[in-house]
């Protein structure tokens, strides 16, 4: 082919390619004027007047703008653009905060660039200027971007002194209640409404949630925890074991620890204080454990169930203990459970019975990561993989035995394979059961990954879904094979129906499909 003939039809690759646009939408949960139906109208217009044709969509629904991490849409625009693969000439953005409302302006600049330096222009179709590159858009742009990420800290600002109102208030601002205790629903009035259950939530505007005392035998091994640290002297590691040796469970039906002990005796809410701002994670940037002075407190706020004198005397008795160390020695400490385990936790720390707890050194030190740094750690996450695993063997080997349970009760048949698990159901069908792991992206969201046993090939898996720090149950996932072929599935906290549709608080709807009915003989 001769040469003019190829630059011709390179020209008209290149003049199909400029008339063709994408569009980015973005919605996080801000105002409805930003809903992604309103900017694909307005982007439609403004395409349809330059004579564009829309031939992809990258949609980020529910994703705040704050970051990169977390928005797949904007990620997968990104890496089309720098490889190549993309096939038009634009993209078509709403306005300048849809882009992104990123802390550092310049970060938002370099997006653009690198579609731009790919040939591949950028239009923000609801703003008043053109992004042609002159002098008085760019200013115009630099001067957007700074407002859009300056509105997301005066929005955080904002949120964060409702929620301290609301803490001296006294409602509770979200959370599991804890052992010995219940979420109670309010109205305006402060009239109690119900008791709120595991995953449920208010449902209206002007509700509100308080602390109440839970169950009776719940509040009395609270006071009975703390009538043998106080007055018998007894260690976190023996009341542990005082109870677990006695059958009795903790809140997520596991055996109490050294750590899950040392939280009852040194958390507030036991007085019916109401303590927020412990642990921030402002802007979504970096997550920092506040020193006391930091907290917001509201003395009072609930019913208590253990008395102020008690309290006390807890608290004494774990500054005591410790503060006859010196810091050298504390880190002598921590250095050697370093050297034992290869990695640290706060949880780590407080299973250590011959070590002050992660809240001593917390406040020697300033936070544990301080500490973790004088003695030559530093971690990438303070995650404790540890305590978690074991946790996570404990609740696969606990489904399972209930599911059995439950399926024999309703008249069902089971056979479990020793090797792999699996669950052959009334001779009709498998079950492969599965722990979830809940993992929290760098932009604060969290996030399941289900990995379906393509070996075993069950007709259900049953996906048990952890909470945020993998130490209960958050609730279960029945998902059939003909309704998921994929190798692996991504769960989000909020799904949608499609797939929160095949979502169960318990194992009922499990032992009722496996429930076998007798059918009357017909004359």
């Amino acid at each position: 082919m001769s040469k003019p003939n190829l630059q011709r039809r390179d020209d008209k690759q290149r003049s199909e390619r400029d008339e063709r646009a994408a569009q980015y939408v973005r919605m996080s949960t801000e105002h409805q004027k930003y809903s992604t139906s309103n900017q694909e109208e307005a982007i439609a217009r403004y395409a349809a007047a330059r004579g564009l044709t829309i031939c992809r969509t990258y949609s980020d629904d529910g994703k705040s703008g704050l970051r990169l991490d977390g928005r797949e849409a904007l990620q997968l625009l990104i890496e089309d653009v720098q490889s190549g693969r993309a096939d038009y000439g634009a993209i078509l953005v709403y306005d300048v905060s849809r882009w992104g409302r990123f802390q550092d302006a310049d970060e938002s600049a370099h997006y653009e660039f690198l579609c731009r330096n790919a040939g591949i222009a950028v239009h923000y179709c609801a703003e008043q200027f053109d992004n042609d590159g002159s002098i008085s858009a760019t200013l115009l742009k630099s001067v957007k971007r700074v407002m859009a990420g300056e509105y997301s800290r005066e929005l955080s600002a904002k949120v964060f002194a409702g929620q301290c109102r609301l803490i001296r208030l006294g409602f509770r601002q979200g959370g599991p209640p804890g052992y010995g205790l219940r979420r109670q629903l309010i109205d305006e009035h402060r009239n109690p409404k119900a008791l709120l259950s595991r995953g449920e939530r208010k449902s209206l505007q002007t509700d509100r949630v308080i602390l109440v005392p839970g169950q009776l035998h719940q509040i009395e091994t609270v006071r009975r925890i703390y009538r043998l640290f106080v007055s018998q002297q007894s260690k976190e590691a023996q009341i542990a074991e005082i109870l677990n040796n006695e059958g009795i469970a903790n809140e997520h039906g596991l055996p109490w620890s050294r750590a899950g002990i040392h939280q009852i005796l040194t958390n507030e809410k036991y007085i019916g204080n109401n303590v927020y701002n412990r642990v921030s994670f402002k802007l979504r940037q970096k997550r920092v454990v506040n020193s006391p002075d930091m907290w917001v407190r509201m003395p009072g706020a609930f019913e208590a169930i253990v008395d102020q004198v008690t309290f006390r005397a807890a608290q004494q008795i774990i500054e005591e203990r410790s503060r006859h160390l010196t810091d050298e020695e504390l880190l002598t400490g921590l250095r050697s459970l370093f050297k034992d385990r290869g990695t640290l936790s706060g949880l780590i720390i407080d299973e250590k019975e011959e070590l002050a707890s992660s809240t001593v050194y917390r406040q020697r030190f300033g936070s544990l990561l301080r500490a973790y740094r004088l003695v030559g750690y530093t971690p990438a996450h303070d995650y404790s993989y540890i305590e978690i695993n074991r946790a996570l063997r404990t609740v696969y080997a606990d489904v399972i035995t209930e599911t059995i349970k439950n399926i024999e009760n309703v008249g069902g048949v089971i056979q479990r394979d020793a090797d792999t698990d699996l669950l052959t159901i009334n001779r009709e069908f498998t079950v492969s059961v599965v722990v979830v792991r809940a993992q929290m992206t760098p932009g604060g969201a969290l996030r399941w990954k289900v990995r379906f046993d393509a070996g075993l090939s069950p007709d259900i898996t049953l996906a048990i879904r952890m909470n945020a720090s993998n130490e209960a149950i958050l609730d279960y996932y029945l998902l059939p094979r003909i309704d998921f072929q994929a190798a692996m599935l991504r769960i989000a906290e909020d799904n949608g129906v499609f797939l929160d549709g095949y979502r169960f608080d318990t194992l009922d709807s499990l032992s009722h499909l496996c429930s076998r009915t007798i059918l009357q003989e017909v004359a």
